[in-house]
């Protein structure tokens, strides 16, 4: 009878409390400048934390000062159940210029170059397979590496969430780098698409 009883009082205690939240998951995504990749991305709806980085180079612990070898880089985490990371790729191809093997707009240098940093093969496939499509519908070469992720080095306290931090500097630097106009330039109406109030 007691077991009988514990084994009640257990399920009715477990049919009150609320399933555990569904786990995020993590892109990675070096677009340049990572002050305009993080504020693009904290729009997007799904997307549940950004932070701002440096990966893909040899350099431990790399600084603004010296991140040589490295991107700058922005870790999505994102809930699974709102966006998947196949539309993140696509999101993030029409906000920059994946046919720029230099840097992005204003920025110079391979620390500002565009690279996907998969973090396993299902992501690999997903950006390559969103890399294709990109490149057909722009109809020219897309240099946009997908590469393996290696390890992420978060970016100083200042850098995070910049945007938020420094409005007005932020958007005087966006506007003058050119970024927003390229873009609509290269992808036309699909320019930002999947970022809300662009």
């Amino acid at each position: 009878m007691v077991r009988i009883l514990t084994a009640l009082a257990l399920l009715a205690a477990s049919a009150s409390t609320p399933l555990a939240a569904q786990e995020t998951q993590t892109a990675i995504f070096a677009g340049g400048c990572f002050w305009c990749v993080e504020s693009d991305f904290d729009r997007v709806p799904g997307v549940t934390a950004t932070v701002s980085g440096y990966s893909g180079g040899e350099l431990e612990n790399p600084t603004y000062r010296n991140h040589t070898g490295h991107r700058e880089v922005v870790r999505i985490e994102f809930d699974p159940s709102k966006t998947s990371y196949r539309a993140l790729v696509d999101i993030f191809f029409r906000s920059v210029d994946p046919t720029d093997a230099g840097g992005q707009f204003c920025d110079r240098g391979h620390a500002y170059t565009t690279a996907v940093y998969a973090l396993d093969d299902q992501q690999k496939t997903a950006a390559e397979n969103a890399k294709a499509d990109a490149q057909a519908e722009l109809g020219r070469p897309i240099v946009t590496p997908v590469e393996p992720a290696g390890a992420f080095w978060e970016a100083e306290a200042y850098h995070q969430d910049y945007y938020r931090k420094n409005p007005l500097r932020y958007k005087y630097y966006r506007y003058a780098c050119g970024r927003d106009d390229r873009i609509e330039e290269l992808w036309g109406k699909a320019a930002h698409r999947g970022i809300p109030a662009h």
